[in-house]
């Protein structure tokens, strides 16, 4: 994997072009390896990307982190996650992520294309195993069993990238392994939502407004807006939202515009005024109001402080 991130095109009169789009780190496996999956500890991560390691990346590729020794905070969209020991991360395509400061922790990670879960064949019992990923949460807790057969599955898939195989052979087993390790995480996380109380039309509801938000928060900032759309009340909206996050659907909506903010203000140099048209605000006022009051501080200190080095 290259840690060496695209930069923008220069002009002809040789100054640097405006980045108005997010950066992304995309997968690039040093030569000659070809797979579309890669295994390495972070200790090898940290001997190849030195310095990079400490800079906050979006990635192209999906990843799963899991701490095997030591504690970190980690950066998952700006959020801080603890870990230590059987802590294991999953970072989709998309997200923003840092490793953190720390460096007296080890584990692995596994990086693979977003394709590559796909399935070869068609069938509906290998589309619901490529479906996996997206059944997990983004901070899975495993017991010390839970992380020795984990860790058993990351050290195999790791041998077996080095195996001298016909590539598609190669490709095969990484697949079938990968979707040993997601599905049985995601049996794990089954079990624990099945001794959750959760009212299955709640859950129904709220995935349902989490996913049009996803859809619609640069063009929507009102529950209004969503209640209507899926015909729900503002009312039962609202139960549904606490009920599965134990928040308000107003402050569900705000923090993901805040968060594609965050985004924007950090790995773009577009300027305030533009983000705030681009999240759905009239004004550039309004935005900064609404950023403040939300992450406590105004959007160019936002920018400023996340990229001033540590």
């Amino acid at each position: 994997m290259s840690y060496t991130a695209s930069k923008a095109e220069q002009s002809a009169s040789g100054k640097m072009k405006m980045n108005t789009d997010i950066q992304r780190l995309g997968y690039q496996p040093q030569a000659p390896y070809q797979l579309d999956l890669e295994v390495f500890s972070v200790a090898d991560l940290r001997d190849r990307a030195k310095e990079q390691v400490r800079v906050t990346h979006r990635y192209e590729f999906h990843t799963l982190v899991c701490v095997t020794q030591g504690k970190c905070i980690q950066m998952v969209d700006f959020k801080s996650i603890s870990c230590e020991p059987g802590s294991l991360l999953v970072v989709r395509a998309g997200q923003a992520h840092n490793y953190g400061s720390e460096e007296d922790w080890d584990g692995w990670n596994l990086l693979f294309r977003p394709e590559f879960v796909l399935p070869v064949s068609t069938t509906s019992h290998d589309l619901k195993l490529a479906l996996d990923l997206e059944r997990l949460p983004e901070h899975l807790v495993l017991s010390s069993q839970e992380l020795r057969k984990a860790t058993d599955l990351f050290q195999q898939m790791r041998e077996d990238t080095l195996i001298d195989a016909p590539h598609d052979d190669v490709h095969a087993l990484l697949r079938h392994q990968l979707h040993t390790l997601l599905t049985r995480l995601s049996i794990l996380q089954g079990r624990r939502q099945a001794q959750e109380p959760l009212v299955s039309s709640t859950s129904q509801r709220f995935r349902r407004f989490q996913q049009l938000v996803e859809e619609r928060f640069t063009q929507w900032h009102q529950v209004a807006d969503y209640a209507s759309q899926l015909g729900y009340t503002q009312k039962s909206l609202a139960r549904a939202v606490a009920a599965a996050i134990g928040t308000t659907a107003k402050a569900f909506i705000a923090a993901r515009i805040n968060l594609e903010a965050k985004r924007l203000l950090v790995h773009t140099d577009m300027p305030v005024v533009t983000i705030a048209e681009k999240l759905g605000f009239e004004e550039a006022t309004n935005f900064s109001k609404f950023f403040k009051r939300e992450v406590d501080c105004t959007p160019a200190e936002f920018r400023r402080r996340q990229r001033t080095p540590i």
